[in-house]
């Protein structure tokens, strides 16, 4: 049976559209990564696939001492037949908390460390080629967490405050998403000069509550899943807003949450607190390859995937919050190598989902 729900599309001059969404149905696939018997994945908080279908995770796995300051970051890469192959990065001085993983068009791979606030470029073959940032001093008295000043303190140029993601455009220019502290987005060009930045925090076009993470387009549109506003918010190469995306699909109220209470959208909004676990506030963005390109999207509660065209019509969704497979704690990061395929990087459940899509 097809599911049609009412949906509605909020375009970038503001006008509300109605739409019809499907459900889509999907499987999950059972245990499609093999890890060794004395490995575990901790939260996984990124998952990534290469052109030749090998696949990379970030957990925040191998990691002992107390809960506050033990480094939590560790980076795995399997075959295309799931089978385990390496680690990477074993002992790394930027791991400390590991946020996302994602790989370039030359098969390189690059994670965000929000606890160095570091980005680290690998080669395929797993050496470092590349940095930005720099990770406080273990030899200095003030070196400890990062204060949220009200108001922010300005950023500075070529270092991050708890940097979430990466992306680039076609001409090699990389986009850093900087991140739950700066609220900004960060240019840098293929050599790794810095070019510029954009962004501030705030809640207007151009603004940012939790840049959590970021994609490009072939065209080099850049999309920003500003998960604190409840929002996509697209710009050009130079930081120029396009428009906006927002994803507002109707859903069950009895649904369950992942963890925690259903949160009080309402409320929420009344007293300017982040939207993070409201309905359609995206935690995770990826853009498929290919001529016909969409976007996937997730939020927390009620625990969805949204299937969205990049004008921001809303073609899809599926999954629910839970353990079981179909189901999602928290997808922090999604790889979407073609359209019906998806690899779903979960923080509460402590694994990777491979997901087929039967769109009708």
């Amino acid at each position: 049976m097809r599911l049609a729900i009412a949906a509605f599309l909020v375009t970038a001059s503001g006008s509300v559209a109605a739409q019809s969404v499907p459900a889509i149905p999907f499987d999950s696939v059972k245990d499609p990564l093999q890890l060794p018997n004395d490995i575990y994945f901790g939260e996984v908080t990124g998952v990534a696939v290469n052109s030749k279908g090998m696949v990379y995770v970030l957990s925040r796995g191998n990691t002992s001492g107390p809960a506050y300051a033990a480094a939590a970051t560790q980076l795995l890469e399997f075959g295309a037949d799931g089978k385990f192959i390496r680690e990477i990065g074993k002992n790394l001085y930027a791991w400390s908390y590991g946020h996302t993983v994602r790989i370039d068009p030359k098969d390189n791979i690059w994670v965000t460390d929000k606890g160095s606030d570091m980005v680290v470029k690998f080669n395929p073959a797993g050496r470092v080629e590349m940095v930005f940032g720099r990770k406080q001093e273990a030899s200095d008295r003030e070196t400890g967490p990062l204060e949220r000043h009200k108001p922010p303190l300005p950023p500075d140029i070529g270092r991050f405050r708890q940097v979430t993601d990466v992306t680039w455009d076609p001409a090699g220019n990389t986009y850093i998403s900087d991140g739950y502290i700066n609220s900004r987005v960060a240019k840098v060009d293929k050599d790794g000069n810095w070019l510029k930045s954009f962004g501030e925090p705030g809640n207007k076009p151009g603004q940012f509550n939790t840049p959590h993470s970021i994609a490009a387009d072939a065209k080099g549109n850049i999309y920003v899943a500003d998960r604190g506003n409840r929002r996509i918010q697209v710009f050009d190469g130079e930081g120029n807003v396009q428009r906006e995306i927002k994803i507002d699909v109707p859903f069950d109220k009895s649904a369950r949450t992942a963890i925690g209470p259903v949160p009080d959208v309402a409320k929420l909004e009344a007293s300017g607190s982040q939207l993070t676990q409201a309905p359609g506030a995206p935690w995770a963005i990826c853009i498929t390859p290919g001529a016909n390109q969409v976007m996937y999207a997730s939020d927390a509660y009620p625990g969805r995937v949204y299937k969205l065209s990049l004008d921001g019509k809303v073609l899809g969704v599926l999954g629910e919050s839970g353990k079981q497979l179909k189901q999602f704690g928290w997808i922090h990061e999604i790889a979407c190598p073609s359209e019906n395929v998806l690899y779903v990087a979960e923080l509460l459940n402590w694994r990777v989902q491979k997901l087929m899509l039967h769109p009708r």
